[in-house]
């Protein structure tokens, strides 16, 4: 796994997989259960192409660990893991990134900031996420998933 930008000549760039889409694909009714389940149904069948950083895994983990949902845990991380053709590492050069975008907008959460400056510095644009904070940052497009689902499944791409 390499952290080149995911542009590879004709292909189109992969969406970055956030955490939300698998938690509330796995979790409890809601009604971004069932577009998150879509999503993840597109990813598997390769009509998408995803990519992720470690500290979404990590997320994963500790939401799931400290509820002591240790199996869901466990199927989550390596699910989530599979579903993305790369899973990107998180340097020292996106923590100052996300330094100055939380300097910038200090109601962006420091996850979402980490996410964003991982995505910036990999030329990465469009992120699948639940999480409207990322429409605040410059250079970020956010995709969510009920219009990318209906896109797709109408038939528009």
């Amino acid at each position: 796994m390499t952290s080149e930008p995911a542009n590879t000549g004709s292909r189109i760039d992969p969406y970055f997989l956030d955490t939300n889409i698998l938690m509330y694909a796995i979790g409890r009714d809601h009604p971004y259960k069932e577009p998150c389940i879509r999503i993840l149904e597109l990813i598997e069948d390769e009509a998408i192409r995803v990519v992720s950083n470690v500290e979404v895994l990590q997320e994963i983990l500790h939401r799931y660990r400290s509820l002591r949902e240790y199996e869901i845990a466990s199927n989550a991380f390596v699910h989530f893991k599979a579903l993305c053709d790369e899973i990107l590492p998180v340097d020292e050069v996106d923590l100052d990134l996300a330094f100055r975008i939380l300097e910038g907008a200090p109601e962006i959460a420091v996850r979402d900031a980490i996410h964003a400056a991982t995505m910036l510095n990999r030329g990465l644009e469009r992120i699948l996420s639940t999480d409207t904070h990322f429409d605040k940052i410059e250079g970020i497009v956010r995709i969510d998933p009920r219009s990318l689902s209906d896109q797709i499944h109408g038939g528009c791409t």
